[in-house]
């Protein structure tokens, strides 16, 4: 069976743009040619992809799973394009990177510099945020992220592995006593990466397997920033990023507690969109972090 490739493209552009008219005015032609096109491709593959109302556009169950087919399809046309073309080009252009507050602050900002001295013709729009990011919606070429990713349709490199550690300063220790058993921390005050210091809970991962702590809130802070400040400040035990924790760690403003437990929060990566190949600033973007990541194991 025979269908136009034209076809096929308006049809992806009016789911995208939730309208014919949308989509005639994303493609420069009249909406009744946009009708018209999707009516013929409904003709040649003998399916109804489209409930139409006066006001949007559906997909029915059929079309949902054709739309699926049909941008796979597309993905690989475009990259072998994208493949040609960018092979000839030198790293230009710009891109915008999005990452967790205290991993931007720490390392990207310096790595971004570093980068664009040695690619000069990319521009960096770097958006720090702890919150969850929608890299369509936002157009964010490359978000760095931590811990184990749900399955979507977003490519995500890994970078390194991540692991969070207990830790505390040498003056609550010095307080408090310094925990020799998961069964110690009960005795102990937490800090909270989370909305409450109720049902503070840390599930860790051990000599004897996992074990999972009911830990008494003291303070509870929304960032990992924070709560690494306040476990500098003596408020009790954290569960930290290896990362965030280090710069105190190595300075002493910080101690490892039970060292012989952790949880492993699954890796830290890059992610990204797969529906086009990306271009030689995405990939020279992608390579240089993954070389900096791995040239500091924590």
């Amino acid at each position: 069976m025979a269908v136009d490739l034209n076809h096929l493209i308006l049809f992806s552009r009016v789911v995208q743009a939730g309208s014919f008219s949308g989509a005639a005015r994303m493609l420069g032609v009249p909406k009744a040619t946009v009708s018209r096109n999707i009516a013929r491709l409904e003709e040649e593959i003998g399916a109804r992809l489209l409930h139409r109302t006066t006001r949007k556009i559906e997909l029915t169950s059929l079309g949902r799973a054709y739309l699926d087919d049909v941008n796979l399809g597309l993905g690989h046309l475009e990259a072998a394009a994208e493949r040609v073309a960018a092979a000839q080009r030198v790293p230009s252009g710009t891109l915008r990177l999005t990452a967790p507050v205290y991993f931007g602050v720490r390392y990207l900002i310096e790595w971004v510099a570093e980068f664009c001295g040695r690619f000069t013709d990319v521009r960096v729009e770097l958006h720090l945020t702890d919150d969850y990011v929608d890299l369509i919606e936002d157009r964010i070429d490359i978000a760095i992220r931590t811990g184990r990713l749900s399955s979507s349709s977003l490519v995500a490199r890994k970078l390194g592995a991540a692991k969070r550690i207990v830790v505390a300063s040498p003056d609550y220790l010095t307080r408090r006593g310094t925990p020799r058993s998961v069964d110690d921390l009960l005795t102990h005050d937490a800090v909270v990466l989370g909305p409450s210091v109720d049902n503070a809970v840390w599930r860790l991962d051990g000599p004897q397997g996992p074990q999972e702590v009911h830990m008494q809130g003291r303070v509870a802070v929304n960032s990992a920033q924070a709560a690494l400040r306040a476990a500098v400040a003596g408020l009790g035990l954290a569960l930290l990023p290896v990362g965030v924790a280090q710069d105190d760690l190595d300075a002493g403003r910080l101690q490892q507690v039970l060292k012989r437990y952790g949880v492993d929060s699954g890796g830290l990566y890059a992610v990204y969109a797969s529906s086009r190949h990306p271009t030689a600033a995405h990939r020279a973007l992608l390579d240089f972090l993954t070389a900096k990541v791995r040239a500091r194991p924590a």
